[in-house]
C-alpha cells in the first residue's frame, strides 16, 4: 500500500478495473514538515527537564554535599554541566541536521553496530520503563488531593497512569501541532508552579528570615566521598537538554533554532533550580529538608496552609508535560531507525492526512502498559542512568571523533573543544561510580544491552530470519499500515 495505491475491483464481465480511494489525498505532500519554532523548541526542553526532579534531587543533594551552601554550588555546578552537554549536541544538531538523537549521532560516528545496540535498549527496556515512571508518578499525585489523608490505592494509580499515557499518545499521534502547543502551555503552568514556590520564599528572605543560611559554607559534614552523589543527583534533575534534538528535521532554522533554544532554557531551568532551592532552605531547615518524603508538600504546608493541596496537582503536570515531551522526541528516534532499515519499515511511515509519525509513536505503547502493571520498573531505574549517561558520554566523545574524522563537516554552530572533553569525562565519572555503587543493577543494564549483538547479526546484518517468520513479518508491516493509514513520506 502507497498513497497512490488503487484498488482493485471487477467489472461486469470479471475484467479488473482500478479505483482511487475517495478518502486518501492523492495531492498533498506526506512528510512531517517544520514545525517546532524556538519557542517550542525551549518548551520541549525546559518542559521535559522540569518533571519529578526537581522535586526529589533537593534531598539527595543536600544529604550528599554536607551542608546548605554546597548544595547550592552543586545546583549551579550541575546547570553548567548541563550546559556543557547541551552545547556540544548543538553542535551535532547544526551539522547533522537529521532527527533521532543519540541515535544518529552514534549512527555517524560509530557505524550501524554501535546504533543499534542503543536502539536495542532503548527499545526493550529502559524507554518503556522510563516513560511507566514518569506517568506513575503523575498518576500518584493527580489522585492524591482526592485521597488526603488517606493513602492513594495502587491500582488507582495505576489505572489513572494507563489513561494519561493513552492521553498522551493520542495527542502526538493526532497532531504534531497540537503536541508542540499542549507542551508550551505546560511548561508555562510548570514555571507558574515554580513561581508559586519562589516568591513567597524569597519574599521571606529578603525580609530577614535568613537563619537557615547561618553557617551555610560549615565544612564540617562535607565528604569528599559523597561529592560526586550529589551530582548524580543533580544530573539527573537538570536531565533532558538533549530532547530538541531528537527533532532536528522539524525545527524551523534550526543553525539558528537549536542553540538559542538551549541557551535560552538551560538559563531558565538554571535560575529557576537554585531559586526553589533559597526559597526551600528560607522556609525549612537542613533537618527539615532531610526528613521530608516530599519536599514541595512540606514547603507548601508551612507557608499556604489550604492551598498546598494545589501542590500535587503542579507536580502531576510537570511529569504529563515531561512525558509529552519524552514521546515527542522519543518517536522519531524510532522513525529514522526504520528509515535506516534497522526497524520495519512501517515504523518510518507517516499519517495520510495528520502528517504524524503514528507507528513510531505507538511503538512503547504496549511495553509501557506491560511494565505498568506486571513489570518490576524500579529495578529498571536503578540501572536506567547509568545506561544513558554512558551513552550520552559516548556521544559526546563522538563529536571530538568526527572533529579529526570528518574535519570538512560544515558546522554552522562549533563549541571549543574543552567543552565536550569535560562534559565526556563528567558522564564516564558517573558510568563508573554507579558500577561501584550498584554493580549488580548496572550489570544487569550491561547484559540488556549486550542482547543487542546478536540480535544486530540475526535480523539486521545478516537478515537470517526463517521465510515464515519474513513472511509474517510482512504481513504484520502491511497490516499496521493499512490500520493506520501510514504511507512512505514524500522525499
Amino acid at each position: 500500500m502507497n498513497r497512490r495505491s488503487v484498488e482493485l475491483e471487477a467489472d461486469a464481465d470479471g475484467h479488473a478495473t482500478h479505483q482511487s480511494p475517495p478518502s486518501f489525498p492523492t495531492n498533498k505532500k506526506v512528510e512531517l514538515g517544520k514545525k517546532v519554532t524556538l519557542l517550542s523548541g525551549i518548551s520541549v526542553i525546559a518542559g521535559v527537564i522540569i518533571g519529578a526532579g526537581i522535586f526529589i534531587s533537593p534531598k539527595g543533594i543536600l544529604k550528599h554535599s554536607g551542608s546548605v551552601g554546597m548544595s547550592l554550588i552543586v545546583w549551579i555546578a550541575c546547570g553548567v554541566l548541563s550546559l556543557f552537554g547541551a552545547l556540544s549536541y548543538a553542535e551535532l544538531g547544526t551539522s547533522i541536521q537529521k532527527s533521532g538523537g543519540h541515535y544518529t549521532y552514534l549512527l555517524e560516528a560509530f557505524g550501524p553496530h554501535v546504533a543499534f545496540i542503543s536502539l536495542w535498549a532503548d527499545l526493550t527496556a529502559i524507554r518503556p520503563a522510563g516513560m511507566a515512571v514518569i506517568s506513575l508518578a503523575f498518576g500518584q499525585y493527580i489522585l492524591e488531593p482526592l485521597f488526603m489523608p488517606c493513602g492513594v490505592p495502587p491500582m488507582a494509580v495505576k489505572l489513572t497512569t494507563a489513561i494519561g499515557i493513552t492521553s498522551v499518545m493520542y495527542t502526538n499521534s493526532m497532531s504534531v501541532t497540537w503536541t508542540a502547543r499542549i507542551q508550551i502551555f505546560l511548561t508555562v503552568c510548570k514555571l507558574v508552579a515554580l513561581s508559586i514556590i519562589i516568591f513567597p520564599g524569597l519574599y521571606h528572605f529578603f525580609t530577614g528570615e535568613t537563619h537557615n543560611f547561618e553557617n551555610a559554607f560549615d565544612l564540617h559534614n562535607v565528604k569528599l566521598s559523597s561529592l560526586p552523589l550529589a551530582f548524580y543527583s543533580g544530573m539527573y534533575a537538570y536531565a533532558g537538554w538533549f530532547y530538541l534534538n531528537f527533532v532536528t528535521e522539524e525545527i524551523d532554522n534550526p543553525e539558528r533554532t537549536v542553540p538559542l533554544a538551549i541557551c535560552i532554557s538551560m538559563a531558565i531551568v538554571t535560575t529557576f533550580y537554585v531559586l526553589i532551592n533559597v526559597a526551600y532552605y528560607t522556609v525549612m531547615s537542613a533537618d527539615e529538608l532531610l526528613a521530608s518524603e516530599a519536599v514541595a508538600v512540606t514547603f507548601a504546608n508551612k507557608l499556604m496552609g489550604d492551598f498546598s493541596l494545589a501542590v500535587p496537582v503542579f507536580v502531576a503536570m510537570s511529569c504529563y508535560g515531561s512525558m509529552n515531551g519524552c514521546l515527542l522526541a522519543l518517536s522519531r528516534t524510532f522513525l529514522v531507525a526504520s528509515r535506516e532499515g534497522q526497524l520495519p519499515q512501517v515504523y518510518s511511515m507517516i499519517h495520510l492526512r495528520r502528517n504524524t509519525p503514528i507507528a513510531a509513536v505507538l511503538i512503547l505503547y504496549p511495553l509501557t502498559i506491560l511494565q505498568l502493571f506486571v513489570g518490576d520498573i524500579y529495578s529498571l531505574l536503578n540501572f536506567m542512568s547509568f545506561l544513558r549517561w554512558l551513552k550520552i558520554g559516548v556521544v559526546v566523545f563522538g563529536l571530538v571523533y568526527l572533529r579529526y574524522t570528518q574535519p570538512d563537516l560544515p558546522r554552522p554552530f562549533k563549541v571549543p573543544i574543552f567543552v565536550p572533553v569535560v562534559f565526556g569525562l563528567t558522564c564516564f565519572f558517573m558510568v563508573f561510580l554507579s558500577l561501584y555503587s550498584d554493580p549488580v543493577n548496572t550489570g544487569t543494564g550491561f547484559a540488556i544491552s549486550l542482547t543487542g549483538v546478536p540480535a544486530y547479526y540475526i535480523f539486521v546484518r545478516f537478515n537470517c530470519k526463517p521465510k515464515w517468520l519474513q513472511r509474517a513479518l510482512d504481513w504484520i508491516n502491511r497490516t499496521i499500515q493499512i490500520l493506520l493509514e501510514v504511507v512512505p513520506a514524500d522525499q
